[in-house]
């Protein structure tokens, strides 16, 4: 009897074998060639796989920190809010303006967050200016004038300035209409010195509103000086000149909006340390 159970693994090895002979093998990938990715892992949910006991980093549940407050403490908190103490430092430092530089012109200033609004009577006339700080830098490319020899890149890195698209508003005394421009800074014009006095601020549109509406309405005519005559425009410039909106005023500006915007942006890093810091 034992020799005949002994033989059966034989025979049923013997059997395997034929039919792994018979059956085609599926043709080898080279060594060399990456397997096949049908699809990219979306933030390591992919790897939590069936029955392994492996969380993903978003899924890992979180132990409270050791001062037994109960809130989530990691040490990437801890060296984000060494860096913003760094560079709230470095802010503060370069930060021309404690205060918000004044306007020539008896401009009587209001800030309210990011937006400001600057008024001014004239005549019988009611002129307001208002612009806001936010998207107000234009984007800085890397690359286009590399640093010279001598000197460090945080030397010569560019001074950010703000140069918010702003829309005046002038009102005649007791009328129902206010003339309103809007009004922006061309890249191109920006920073540069000409010989000539050219306008360093351009109108973009021009139209009229009610004064007693809160919100202007965009079924009211809205002229766009882009296929404006020349002389027209030039009229246009002139009548906001003669009400004190003129190149000084516009670097001015310039000045005082870059100075708010920077007040802002440390604003916003003490309000995100203090957040990420929280307990």
């Amino acid at each position: 009897m034992l020799p005949l159970l002994r033989c059966v693994p034989r025979a049923l090895g013997s059997a395997v074998a034929g039919l792994r002979a018979a059956a085609p093998s599926p043709p080898l990938r080279p060594l060399l060639q990456p397997a096949p990715r049908p699809c990219v892992r979306p933030f390591g949910f992919l790897s939590v796989r069936s029955g392994s006991a492996r969380l993903p980093s978003l899924l890992r549940p979180r132990k409270p920190c050791s001062c037994g407050c109960g809130a989530l403490h990691t040490e990437g908190d801890k060296a984000f809010v060494e860096f913003l103490n760094d560079e709230i430092k470095e802010e503060k430092k370069i930060q021309k303006h404690k205060s918000l530089p004044k306007m020539s012109g008896g401009w009587e200033l209001e800030v309210n967050g990011t937006e400001a609004k600057l008024v001014r009577n004239v005549a019988g006339e009611k002129i307001t200016v208002t612009f806001n700080i936010n998207n107000s830098i234009p984007p800085t490319y890397d690359g286009e004038e590399e640093p010279s020899q001598g000197k460090k890149a945080e030397e010569q890195e560019p001074e950010l300035t703000s140069t918010p698209n702003f829309v005046v508003e002038v009102i005649k005394s007791g009328g129902k209409k206010a003339l309103v421009l809007d009004c922006h800074y061309p890249e191109d014009e920006v920073g540069q010195e000409e010989e000539d006095e050219s306008d360093i601020f351009s109108i973009r549109e021009v139209s009229f509103q009610s004064t007693g509406e809160s919100e202007w309405k965009d079924t009211n005519y809205t002229l766009n000086t882009d296929s404006l005559d020349w002389t027209l425009y030039d009229h246009l410039m002139d009548f906001l000149a003669d009400r004190g909106v003129d190149n000084t005023f516009a670097d001015e500006l310039v000045e005082l909006s870059t100075a708010l915007e920077h007040q802002e942006y440390i604003t916003f890093l003490e309000d995100l340390k203090g957040f990420v810091k929280a307990q």
